[in-house]
């Protein structure tokens, strides 16, 4: 089975569908839900087994759904205003002000606390969606759920060869809330490293292998070969809520890793030394040792998004990374071709982000290649990464560009907009510091309603033939864009800065997959 390869990044071109063989994680917490990425398929039984445990937690939380606003449908075509998660649709016109979808059956597997129970059929890929966003650090035991708060002793010396290679170690963050396993895609974290020579120019990728504390991969990691006076920077990603940095043995993370501000976590993203490679990229370019292919023209005639397009942002943008690993039983390897060949009917297991969007769906639609550097894991093969797509984007990206403001949530401190914890996660994607003038939440939302909205209506031709990333939230690409929209108007808060409706008019089937949408006009 060869290993998991985003389209445009490994020269094929080809479109993956990834859809229906992803699991996305659910929790009952209180804060705004993110929109469907990609989902797993669940079998019968089990979802038999979850529609009877959603009556109840239904029947137990109906308060709080009455406080959401939200109407659950099971009949035939709706249209929502809201975002659509599971078998859920709502009927326009019924959003409340946290905009939280009701949880429906197949958010879950009924036995998602057990990691061996909810993989699925060999040879297929298992991934977690970008799920619901609860508060950091206050997530309450769930035994229905598996544990979404994970805890990652990073090696020592995460930035050398022997360190790269040393794996990280993943454990339960806190106790009482269950065990977390790196097999189980609601709770699997990623490392990303990527490269510069700063005598040459010259970039590369390496992924550091995930592993369960105390035990051992399923194969050896491979170790790279850097170039004299390296600069790596080291991103993360993580498919359930929040995601910690620790020391290897438990105290704090290195000082070149950024989590968070103090006690408040970004969530699914942190980053190590990121600064430092940015700063390095940036000045290789200045001399001329380092160019970073324009992304080209679109079929559409526009130039070929970035990770800062708003037709391709969401409320949360620029968190998670391109890696993906092989899961065989409960143990991990890196994904590449050697490992694939020897461990048989390994399945890839996926980090859902806004750069496997763009380079494995958005990109193959339009006609767009993406950025791509040698894999020092899989023997120098061409890869994306996360700082690749971000290197572009700071090279390319014209005005209206995408940065990340005050109202993504990963952002806030308490569900309050920090500059301080803005500015860090900003820094680690190589983005400006905020400019407080400019940089508003209204005037984001004001771009992602005027030109992400009209990208993707333009494309529409294009996309509606494409795969959706995910067939259980949408029929194609076009609808999962356009359901991806509406579900980041909602949770950004966009409705009360703009002063308008949901611009993006759901139409969903019975089952609660969007199938067309209408884009109002705002102006």
């Amino acid at each position: 089975m060869p290993p998991f390869t985003e389209s445009g990044s490994d020269g094929s071109g080809e479109e993956h569908d990834l859809s229906d063989q992803h699991r996305r994680g659910v929790h009952h917490l209180p804060r705004r839900q993110r929109p469907r990425f990609f989902r797993t398929a669940v079998s019968a039984p089990v979802l038999i087994l979850a529609l009877i445990a959603t009556v109840f937690s239904i029947a137990s939380a109906a308060p709080q759904m009455m406080k959401a606003g939200k109407q659950t449908n099971a009949g035939s075509s709706a249209t929502s205003a809201t975002p659509t998660t599971g078998g859920t649709s709502s009927a326009a016109g019924n959003t409340g002000a946290s905009g939280k979808p009701t949880t429906t059956a197949g958010s879950a597997p009924a036995n998602a606390g057990d990691p061996a129970a909810n993989d699925p059929a060999p040879d297929e890929p298992v991934k977690g969606d970008k799920p619901n966003k609860p508060k950091p650090g206050v997530t309450p035991p769930n035994p229905q759920q598996p544990n979404p708060n994970c805890t990652l002793a990073v090696p020592a010396n995460p930035l050398t060869a022997a360190g790269l290679a040393t794996p990280y170690q993943l454990t339960a963050t806190g106790q009482g809330n269950g065990a977390c396993h790196e097999s189980n895609a609601d709770q699997a974290a990623f490392v990303e490293a990527t490269i510069i020579d700063p005598a040459t120019g010259a970039l590369s990728v390496y992924r550091p292998l995930v592993i369960d504390k105390g035990t051992q991969p399923a194969a050896a990691p491979v170790v790279p070969t850097l170039p004299a006076n390296a600069v790596v920077g080291v991103w993360f990603g993580f498919n359930g809520t929040t995601l910690t940095l620790r020391g290897e043995n438990g105290g704090a993370a290195p000082a070149q890793c950024v989590n968070g501000l103090g006690n408040s976590p970004f969530g699914q993203f942190a980053h190590c030394n990121a600064p430092a490679f940015f700063a390095a990229a940036n000045a290789a370019i200045g001399k001329g040792q380092l160019t970073v292919p324009a992304p080209g023209t679109a079929k559409d005639g526009m130039p070929c998004p970035t990770t800062r397009d708003f037709s391709l942002v969401d409320q949360d943008q620029s968190d998670n990374v391109v890696t993906s690993y092989l899961i065989t039983g409960n143990r991990t390897a890196q994904n590449n071709t050697a490992n694939a060949a020897a461990l048989g009917k390994a399945k890839p297991l996926l980090n859902g982000s806004d750069n496997l969007l763009l380079n494995a769906n958005v990109n193959p639609a339009l006609g767009c290649k993406s950025f791509t550097a040698p894999d020092l894991t899989d023997n120098g093969k061409p890869v994306s990464s996360l700082a690749l797509d971000e290197l572009v984007a700071t090279a390319h990206q014209a005005a209206p560009i995408a940065l990340v403001p005050t109202n993504n949530p990963m952002t806030q401190v308490d569900g309050k907009p920090s500059t301080q914890k803005t500015n860090l996660m900003r820094a680690g994607v190589g983005q400006p510091a905020l400019d407080p003038a400019k940089d508003t939440p209204k005037a984001y939302c004001r771009n992602l309603v005027d030109v992400g909205s009209s990208r993707i209506q333009l494309d529409k031709n294009l996309t509606k033939n494409a795969a959706s990333p995910d067939k259980a939230a949408a029929n194609n690409l076009f609808t999962f864009l356009a359901q991806r929209l509406n579900g980041s108007f909602t949770n950004l808060g966009c409705q009360d800065l703009l002063g308008i409706g949901n611009p993006v008019t759901l139409n969903t089937n019975a089952g609660g997959v969007v199938t067309d949408a209408t884009f109002a006009k705002t102006r």
